[in-house]
């Protein structure tokens, strides 16, 4: 991995070439709460996906997250604070314009990202979030708790459980997870999100109880494709052979 400093802070990340013809079309990868670039995007097989498709693939780790920096203070964590790190990221690495894939929090960093900046981002593809976009602010602050907690076994609440113990299989800093929870619930108005430039894909499991409607949201967007995930909880959306397939089509046939 490599790192850059994005407005004083270390971010890594991880750059990798097409397989075979560029189509020069990069796409930047912007993963979800209390994972990393590894876990959400090369364990799942994405990387691989879409460089095997001729893409460039610049997958960072959240501030926070991963090999990145970690910071303490809820403040640090808003969503267009992250966001300017992808920015940041792609001025980094000489980006104009390219596709961006978020899930969960990472969707929202993207859709902030959209809105904040479209003549960068070519396509927003929005997976693992729904309408919880605009009514909600994601995960519940129970989860801050969560991670403040003094061990698992303390903990009864079953989306506190799930997510304290995915925390600690990715071996996370779980101060930096509760400031980042405290400080990343920003949504935006139905009138933000209709005003959304690029051609928006959103992706999400018909059994995910954390997103919220995808179609609901889609229906907001008038450049947006719904995808539904079948029989996929939050967790296993991320690296269904029905997501990669349909990101897939969608890029292909956006402008």
């Amino acid at each position: 991995m490599q790192t850059f400093s994005s407005d004083g802070v270390e971010i890594a990340y991880l750059d990798l070439a097409p397989t075979g013809e560029d189509r020069g079309e990069p796409i930047v990868l912007v993963h979800g709460f209390a994972s990393n670039h590894a876990v959400n995007w090369v364990n799942t097989m994405w990387t691989k996906t879409l460089t095997h498709a001729g893409r460039r693939v610049i997958a960072l780790d959240n501030r926070g997250h991963g090999a990145s920096e970690k910071l303490y203070e809820p403040e640090a964590y808003g969503s267009l604070v992250m966001a300017r790190d992808v920015l940041n990221l792609m001025d980094h690495l000489g980006l104009e314009r390219a596709d961006v894939m978020g899930y969960s929090m990472g969707a929202r960093i993207t859709a902030h990202l959209a809105l904040a900046a479209p003549e960068r981002v070519r396509a927003a593809l929005l997976g693992g979030l729904g309408i919880h976009l605009v009514e909600g602010v994601g995960l519940p602050l129970g989860i801050a708790d969560a991670m403040e907690a003094p061990s698992l076994d303390v903990l009864t609440d079953p989306m506190q459980r799930m997510f304290r113990a995915f925390a600690e299989q990715t071996k996370s800093d779980l101060r930096a997870l509760a400031a980042c929870i405290r400080g990343s619930r920003q949504t935006l108005t139905r009138e933000e999100v209709a005003s959304l430039r690029p051609p928006v894909l959103v992706s999400v499991g018909t059994k995910d109880d954390v997103a919220g409607s995808g179609p609901a949201l889609a229906a907001l967007i008038p450049a947006a494709q719904a995808l539904d995930i079948e029989g996929r909880d939050h967790n296993l959306a991320v690296g269904d052979k029905t997501h990669k397939a349909g990101v897939l089509a969608f890029l292909e046939a956006r402008p």
